[in-house]
């Protein structure tokens, strides 16, 4: 369970509610809106200073892959706030390859997060099996149109799982997840799902809701989840 949160105080009841995995970005700024570089580094310092040793993640903003000195500079930038894993935003196009190929000699630890609209890129996700990233990650760009179920055919999900898997790789998606969700989710067994929108009290710019959070962590972590009706 992979939360994604904007400040210390977010962070705090995301980590308290459950969440296996906290994800630090500006929800109003997009899919993988970047927090500034200080906040990333105050809410890590907070979080260790509560002894929450959960792995965090930080997202760089989202960049063009034509833009790949600036993508290079700002997981340099994120990298050195002492988060776990660097999230950059992967666009479907030729540039993606140079850009996992640029990405993988990074010193940090970088996750590359396919944005899948418009689909999954099998032979660019194939590609980045080959490097040395800790993980991938499917995601949506607009999360108004839907959730990844909306964008991506369970099959193709299905297939990009087992795929990252066999490379040894961890991999996560997220898209607009809800409750409802949990089914799919279970069914396909990601090593980590992202969520905002669902723990939110109202949409996902809003802020979090303990109740929610602690309804979704107890969903995924025990507690059996009845398929949805149709």
């Amino acid at each position: 369970m992979l939360v994604s949160v904007r400040s210390v105080d977010e962070a705090l009841v995301a980590a308290r509610g459950g969440a296996d995995f906290i994800d630090l970005k500006e929800p109003s700024d997009g899919a993988l809106g970047g927090l500034p570089v200080a906040t990333i580094g105050a809410i890590v310092s907070a979080l260790r200073a509560h002894g929450i040793g959960l792995p965090v993640s930080a997202t760089i903003g989202d960049l063009p892959m034509q833009a790949l000195d600036g993508i290079l500079a700002q997981v340099d930038a994120v990298g050195g706030c002492g988060v776990d894993y660097v999230k950059v935003g992967i666009e479907r196009g030729p540039g993606a390859f140079v850009v996992l190929d640029a990405l993988s000699a990074c010193d940090w630890p970088v996750v590359p997060v396919f944005i899948a609209d418009h689909g999954i890129d099998a032979a660019l996700v194939a590609h980045a099996c080959t490097l040395g990233f800790p993980a991938l990650m499917a995601d949506t760009a607009d999360k108004l149109a839907g959730s990844l179920f909306d964008a991506v055919p369970t099959a193709d999900l299905r297939a990009f799982v087992a795929r990252v898997r066999a490379s040894g790789r961890l991999v996560g998606l997220a898209g607009a997840l809800r409750m409802a969700h949990l089914p799919l989710l279970q069914s396909l067994a990601p090593d980590f799902a992202g969520f905002r929108s669902a723990v939110c009290i109202a949409d996902r710019k809003t802020a979090l809701c303990p109740e929610r959070l602690a309804a979704l962590a107890a969903s995924l972590h025990g507690e059996a989840v009845e398929p949805a009706a149709a």
